[in-house]
């Protein structure tokens, strides 16, 4: 077989790569800008992040979309591998921020003016992103202003993204799949403690310890509880049904147990993915405010105002996050039969 021998330089196309700097302050008749180097390189790096971080959820939907995915299996565990790895990016691309803000905002307003109308808002490998882990248009902030920045090309690559199944999606239809709640032989020989006896027994019982462990200012908590998992007809303004959240609940209640370990570290990434995403979003806006202040952003937008109001609205896994509203003291937990523990143990 034939060794090709491969050389650092073109392996990793340095010459394209490092040749795609062309500051529009450098340009004839314009006076240079030093910091629209830095500017451009930040901006760049953020790009192939991004690109990396849709390597990764790609790679995860796949997974996702199996008929079956065994939660103690490698492909669990790839799922929450690459997740951690795309929290990790998310970590450095706040990190970034830290060199974008070595520039002052006098050195932003040398070039400032020549970017018009270019934005980072017209980034349309983040609005996959954001597309692809399930934030779907009608539910996006500033839906006209979306639409009328981009080209119609990234239109096209953004909707043919949300067209298809989404990272929310599959973890909803991969919690409906669960059936430690509603398998009735799991629940044989449990002793119930609201002496409800139809299905599901636990469920009747968590309802019944959560709802007498509200302090008095937190009675309107009832009312949310019944909205999220005992609703009917189904909230479509919901990602997540009413069965899937007593599922994630549920991991989220035991998983101390061997086979919940893995499920609940995927909730617990896609969580913390929104967590760092809100970082990012808040150091962008405090960025923003101390760049350019109250003045609009270079692509027409309100700048740090139209920020905040995004940041607000663009929490994908909240639904996941709310859960921990419900949760109870260990000590008050139902305690599970022996034909569920030894299930979850893998003792069977």
């Amino acid at each position: 077989m034939q060794n090709n021998t491969v050389y650092y330089n073109d392996y990793l196309q340095l010459d394209k790569i490092l040749n795609a700097q062309q500051p529009e302050s450098s340009k004839k008749g314009n006076k240079p800008a030093h910091d629209e180097m830095l500017f451009i390189i930040v901006h760049q790096a953020c790009e192939l992040w991004f690109k990396q971080i849709l390597f990764e959820i790609d790679s995860v939907i796949v997974i996702m979309s199996k008929p079956a995915l065994n939660d103690n299996s490698p492909d669990l565990q790839t799922i929450v591998h690459r997740l951690n790895r795309v929290i990790t990016i998310l970590k450095i691309l706040v990190q970034q921020i830290d060199i974008m803000e070595t520039m002052t905002p006098m050195d932003f307003l040398d070039f400032r003016d020549m970017l018009r109308p270019a934005s980072g808002f017209q980034s349309w490998q983040f609005k996959i992103i954001e597309a692809k882990l399930g934030l779907k248009f009608e539910h996006r902030h500033g839906q006209h202003y979306y639409t009328s920045q981009l080209n119609e090309k990234d239109i096209a690559a953004v909707k043919d993204a949300e067209k298809n199944k989404s990272v929310i999606e599959l973890l909803n239809t991969w919690l409906e799949r669960m059936p430690f709640i509603n398998e009735p032989s799991f629940w044989v020989n449990y002793n119930s403690i609201s002496g409800k006896k139809e299905n599901p027994v636990f469920w009747n019982d968590y309802e019944h310890i959560y709802i007498n462990s509200l302090a008095e200012g937190e009675k309107n908590n009832e009312t949310f509880f019944k909205e999220i998992f005992n609703a009917s007809p189904i909230n479509k303004d919901r990602q997540l049904s009413p069965f899937a959240c007593r599922s994630a609940l549920f991991i989220m209640l035991y998983h101390g147990y061997p086979m919940l370990e893995l499920p609940f570290q995927l909730l617990d990434k896609l969580i913390e993915i929104d967590n760092q995403f809100g970082n990012w979003r808040n150091r962008h806006i405090n960025m923003v405010q101390r760049m350019i202040g109250t003045r609009i952003g270079t692509g027409g937008s309100t700048g740090a105002g139209y920020l905040k109001s995004a940041m607000d609205k663009h929490f994908i896994f909240k639904e996941l996050s709310q859960l921990n509203s419900f949760l109870i003291e260990r000590k008050n937990l139902p305690v599970l039969p022996k034909e569920l523990t030894e299930k979850l143990g893998y003792n069977f």
